[in-house]
């Protein structure tokens, strides 16, 4: 199963998680890229509210409230106050006027005790979303979300099934039903990791798919590999490179070119080792996963904003056969 997974797109709900540092924002802004390039509308969540995501398309921060950023790419930020209000209103049927603070001190309060409940509040939001638009009510198609890094996702993702096991009856359990239902189909969602060829990432990223194959029943979709470094030399090559530094033909070379010579054959030896090590973690995760893995080139820029998240989308693309 590691071949290309070009169904990714035919699904409502994408979620991008993965180790911190990895690029998952920048994945999940260049998959909402993508899509939005073949015609569909995207509504793109922040689950942190970090910024990152508007700043990957040169926007200034967005709220609670879906704002479009990019033609065909609304974005918003989760808020867990705001998404208590509209709960509360939506479900309830209350009236809700300014701040609500009593009312979220109780929830963290309750939430402490009580596993899921204050995750509820984010994973339901973002299911609410993929069920208005499945059902005509949403300007959008598809709810990309840039998730919880690995040590966080399991539990919001198995949120919904946490409080149907604290509640026996009644609407709450009858509410998050429904999530568990959008969350547990494959046709209409999907878990991505974002991972780099690294040990650490690598390590987690297998970690996390063996966590979420067993603890929650949310689909995993595919395995994108970011800053995979291209193969730059041959065997040939490196056999010449190692024969250049010998004695004699280095201090040939120093002569004619340089002392500066000497670097570059280190930055040679440092590019074959660094892309062999990266090799050797890919098909430890090739193994471990039995996942289709996509593969993003490391870019070699420095900037970041819609430039680098358009080179993103293009990679995503091929990988898809776009």
């Amino acid at each position: 199963m590691n071949g290309p997974a070009p169904e990714l797109l035919d699904r409502r709900l994408l979620f991008f998680t993965g180790k911190g540092g990895v690029g998952k924002s920048t994945m999940a802004a260049a998959t909402a890229l993508l899509a939005s390039s073949i015609g569909k509308r995207v509504l793109l969540v922040e689950v942190d509210a970090k910024g990152d995501i508007p700043a990957q398309f040169e926007h200034s921060p967005v709220g609670f409230a879906p704002k479009e950023i990019h033609p065909g790419v609304l974005a918003m930020a989760m808020d867990t106050e705001a998404s208590l209000q509209e709960y509360l209103r939506l479900n309830l049927r209350v009236p809700v006027i300014g701040r609500i603070g009593p009312l979220a001190h109780a929830l963290d309060f309750v939430a402490t005790a009580a596993p899921g409940v204050k995750e509820i509040l984010t994973i339901g939001k973002i299911a609410w979303e993929v069920r208005e638009a499945m059902e005509g009510r949403a300007d959008f198609d598809i709810v990309v979300v840039d998730a919880a890094a690995t040590g966080h996702i399991v539990a919001q993702l198995g949120a919904a099934d946490s409080i149907r096991e604290l509640v026996d009856v009644g609407p709450l359990r009858s509410q998050t039903q429904w999530v568990s239902d959008i969350l547990a189909d494959p046709a209409i969602t999907a878990v991505n990791v974002v991972t780099t060829p690294e040990e650490m990432p690598v390590a987690e990223t297998i970690e996390l798919v063996e966590r979420i194959r067993n603890e929650v029943h949310v689909p995993l979709g595919a395995v994108i590999v970011n800053r995979v470094l291209p193969e730059l030399f041959t065997r040939a090559d490196e056999e010449t490179f190692e024969a250049l530094r010998a004695p004699k033909p280095s201090a040939l070379l120093a002569a004619r070119v340089g002392p500066g010579v000497t670097d570059v054959l280190d930055a040679a030896r440092l590019a074959v080792s660094l892309r062999r090590t990266g090799a050797m973690h890919l098909e430890l995760l090739r193994q471990a996963v039995d996942l289709p893995l996509l593969y993003v080139p490391y870019l070699f820029v420095r900037a970041h904003g819609l430039r680098v998240t358009r080179m993103v989308a293009d990679a995503l693309g091929a990988e898809l056969g776009l």
